[in-house]
């Protein structure tokens, strides 16, 4: 059993993981446009010391807004008439002489762009620059071109969309909510090996005109002429003597800031399952999978041919493609051949959300072998894993995976397929802790938090959305909380402390701002809030659950009152540690006043009252345990179905767990009947509903008017599976997994359950196995089948803890005596490993170091 322990042999900056100044200069200050070395060497605790790794490098953009020294570029149209919409084709032509030691593209736009040079498109990072607060931050790319460039001519060129910047965005079909005028910015460095540079950069020089894409925008979709294909444009024997010359736009570069969050790129490639004939008499593909991005294609037809896509999410009841829900969004895709020999195709600046495809128009014989999907997101690295012996629930824990790759597009958004998938910071704030088990996000939740910092209104308030793209109404409880969840989540599960420096003043401003509503500073009673939206127990024609709204509001105050105090802890602002830690206590206390009786008996009998008092600690002693029991209670009573909307719900499975009643939550997550999270399931969805009954038993729909087959937000019940049944969790006060807790608990109706994780400092890994048990299920009567009354179940543990971290690992219903390494069956006294462990009850706890290891016992 081999234990690292990782250091490094030189640093220029060391992260400082407690202070107000994370990073310590310990080299010569940064220069822009450098690239920096480093490599690195391991020993372990006996001294022993590895090999030098192979050399790595980081590099920096420009450190100032003065580099540049490029022109904002256009194009004028304005007599074209015949497109609507068009994409433009910008470029220029320019000549080497002499060997080119490096040469740097830095390039952004106002709209989309893709970035072309000598013949070929650079790079494959999609939809660039993204999605920021436009008019605040706009993020720019780096390309190293050197092995592209050639001696002689050369040609650098632009493809520009309208994007998210100009096209329309939102349900009340508002355009240009950003600017009116798309355009790029580019400049190219080129180093000679004598140390002379030449800049390219954009300028009056450049040419334009348009070319196939006649359209191009998010909701709508692409219109694509293949006729009008300008052949050879992005090279540097091409002949634009009849192009435009450009126009130069004032406007502003002091909002530019180099690439923050990792790219959004074609991550997986998906063949059609069948082709099929609809009822309607549709030709319609099935991908076998509700996904996000676009089909590519391959078609032979005649000149003029056009072949028109539909996508949509489901069937209808009677097996016709259903496109109700898209509301005004087209997600239709027209290309238009050019005729002669085989023609490939897929869209530039548009993405649809799918599983089905209506095709119209395709010449001859329609072959799977001619589409492919091509999925698209944000290139996050997947990290964790779960999976048990139920494969329902491994069905679930996909649809969660694929909710997450669907609506992770370079900011959290809420659905990716109707007028809408904008970033509602609700639905983000309750799947982040979720989101950072599925996949590592550090860097997109923090280039999504500094938007989120920067349309954060003077007085505090916090947008529904980020970007903002609404006016009027803002900072609802659990969604503007979002402003400080986030952050705190994200310093947890990776440890960096710089999040919550960045975040600082903005999480202060959200608590403030709560803090001023009403006539008393204590409890939140005032305002708009979307409350339990989509709660169960709503009234009839509405979308906002049973739960006083003043209850949620009150106690997520609380909620991030104490997570701000927590944050001026860590980063040693003891002032406002000791005033934040007060406010939470009269909060809390004001909370007990208002809505709990003398009995101690909450004033509101909904589930999510329950849950958000027992999540957020707002009870405590006798009360708690009354306020558990009742939970517990009203979920029997019910039939172990919930009535949770999107406040309650990520929260309901865990606080059943953590105070007693995990059989209550094992029985609500195996409910198969609506409403539960099996319903979807067994309806054959791949991906997260937004609605309970987004499809009822009937095969009729919730609604068309909000009603996402791709909604992430009621997939929080992941963390669950992580933190509880698999047992991954940590330390609040050693972040980012560095001493890490191990806590499974056992769930009827599996015979396994196993989860892994990679960490910052490694992988974790925890799992258990069972046999002598039944896999009978509960069908939900609160009644174990009698084949689950077993004398005694053989339990196996395994556990993955990684190099420079230590665990505390609970192993359930087991007695100190009964344990044994599983392989050797030594005792605990004898496990490597092992430095601590103790009897308690209904378990035993260890004390580990880094290590594999494999416990087994009888319980």
């Amino acid at each position: 059993m081999s234990r690292l322990i990782v250091k490094t042999a030189t640093c220029e900056y060391k992260t400082n993981p407690i202070g107000t100044d994370s990073l310590k200069p310990r080299g010569p200050g940064l220069q822009s446009r450098t690239r920096y070395y480093y490599r690195i060497r391991v020993w372990d605790q006996q001294g022993r010391t590895s090999e030098w790794s192979e050399t790595a490098y980081w590099e920096t953009a420009f450190l100032g807004t003065d580099e540049w020294v490029a022109d904002w570029i256009t194009a004028d149209m304005s007599a074209d008439k015949t497109k609507s919409e068009p994409a433009y084709l910008l470029r220029k032509s320019f000549s080497i002489q002499g060997t080119v030691a490096k040469a740097r593209i830095y390039a952004t736009s106002l709209g989309v762009y893709e970035l072309h040079l000598n013949g070929g498109r650079v790079g494959d990072a999609l939809l660039t620059p993204g999605w920021t607060s436009y008019n605040k931050r706009l993020q720019y790319q780096t390309y190293d071109v050197t092995s592209l460039l050639q001696d002689g001519g050369n040609a650098v060129g632009v493809i520009l969309g309208s994007g998210w910047y100009k096209a329309t965005l939102g349900w009340k079909g508002e355009k240009s909510l950003f600017g009116d005028i798309k355009a790029a910015l580019l400049q190219l460095h080129i180093t000679y090996e004598d140390g002379s540079e030449v800049v390219i950069a954009s300028d009056s020089s450049w040419k334009a005109e348009t070319g196939a894409i006649l359209i191009s925008e998010i909701y709508y979709g692409e219109s694509y002429d293949a006729r009008l294909e300008k052949a050879g444009w992005n090279c540097a024997d091409y002949g634009d003597e009849a192009w435009r010359v450009v126009t130069l736009l004032d406007h502003t570069k002091e909002t530019l800031v180099a690439q923050e969050n990792l790219p959004t790129r074609v991550i997986q490639t998906i063949k059609p399952v069948s082709v099929f004939t609809t009822p309607a008499g549709d030709t319609v593909l099935d991908m076998g999978q509700n996904m996000v991005g676009w089909i590519h294609f391959q078609v032979k037809g005649s000149p003029g041919h056009k072949i028109t896509l539909q996508h949509a999410e489901v069937l209808d009841k009677d097996g016709n493609i259903y496109l109700g829900n898209l509301r005004s969004a087209k997600q239709t895709i027209e290309y238009i051949c050019k005729g002669g020999s085989q023609e490939s195709y897929e869209p530039h600046f548009t993405f649809q959300g799918f599983r089905y495809v209506k095709v119209e128009g395709y010449p001859g014989e329609l072959s799977l072998d001619n589409f492919r999907g091509r999925v698209i997101h944000t290139d996050m690295e997947p990290t964790g894993s779960f999976e048990c012996s139920d494969p329902l629930i491994n069905q679930l824990q996909s649809n969660i995976v694929w909710g997450q790759k669907g609506n992770f597009l370079d900011i959290p958004t809420d659905c990716p397929q109707r007028d809408e998938r904008l970033g509602w910071t609700g639905d983000a704030q309750v799947f982040i802790r979720t989101a950072a088990f599925n996949m590592n996000v550090a860097s997109f939740f923090t280039k999504w938090l500094k938007d989120l910092k920067a349309d954060q209104l003077p007085d505090g308030g916090v947008p529904f959305v980020i970007p903002n793209i609404l006016e009027g109404d803002h900072s609802s409880s659990a969604w503007g909380d979002a402003a400080v969840i986030c952050p705190w989540t994200v310093y947890l599960c990776y440890g960096d402390v710089r999040v919550l420096e960045e975040q600082y003043e903005s999480m202060k401003a959200w608590v403030e701002y709560i803090r001023k509503q009403g006539d008393n500073e204590f409890l939140w009673n005032s305002g708009f809030h979307f409350g339990d939206w989509l709660g169960l127990d709503a009234k009839e024609n509405s979308y906002i659950g049973a739960t006083p709204k003043d209850l949620i509001a009150t106690a997520f105050y609380a909620y991030s009152t104490r997570l701000f105090a927590q944050t001026a802890e860590v980063l040693q602002r003891a002032e406002d540690a000791r005033e934040y830690r007060r406010l939470y206590e009269q909060i809390v206390q004001n909370f007990r006043c208002e809505f709990v009786t003398p009995n101690g008996r909450l004033a509101a009998d909904t589930q999510t009252a329950y849950a958000l008092a027992l999540m957020f600690d707002l009870v405590e002693g006798e009360v708690k345990k009354r306020v558990a029991k009742s939970l517990a209670g009203h979920i029997e009573e019910n039939k172990f179905h919930l009535t949770t909307g999107f406040v309650g719900t990520p929260y309901l499975c865990l606080v059943l767990s953590e105070n007693g009643y995990h059989d209550v939550a094992t029985k609500l997550v195996h409910q198969q009947e609506y409403p539960s999270w099996l319903y979807s399931v067994n309806k054959g969805a791949t991906t997260v509903w937004e609605h309970w009954d987004g499809i009822k038993e009937d095969g009729s729909f919730w609604s068309d008017d909000m009603n996402s087959f791709n909604h992430y937000a009621y997939g929080a019940i992941g963390d669950w599976f992580y933190r509880v049944v698999a047992g991954i969790d940590m330390d609040e006060k050693q972040p980012g997994y560095k001493h890490i807790l191990i806590r499974p608990q056992l769930m009827e109706g599996l015979s396994y359950a196993r989860a892994s994780l990679k960490s910052m400092y490694g992988e974790i890994a925890s799992g258990w196995e069972v046999s002598g048990a039944s896999d009978g299920i509960d069908n939900g009567s609160g009644k174990r089948d009698s084949a689950t009354e077993e004398s005694s179940k053989h339990i196996k543990v395994k556990v993955t803890i990684p190099v420079n971290t230590t665990a505390t690992v609970e192993l359930p219903s087991a007695s100190l005596e009964a344990v044994s390494e599983g392989a050797s069956g030594e005792k605990i006294s004898q496990i490597v490993g092992v430095v601590d462990s103790k009897q308690a009850e209904g378990m035993v706890i260890l004390e580990l170091t880094s290590g594999s290891y494999e416990f087994s016992y009888l319980m």
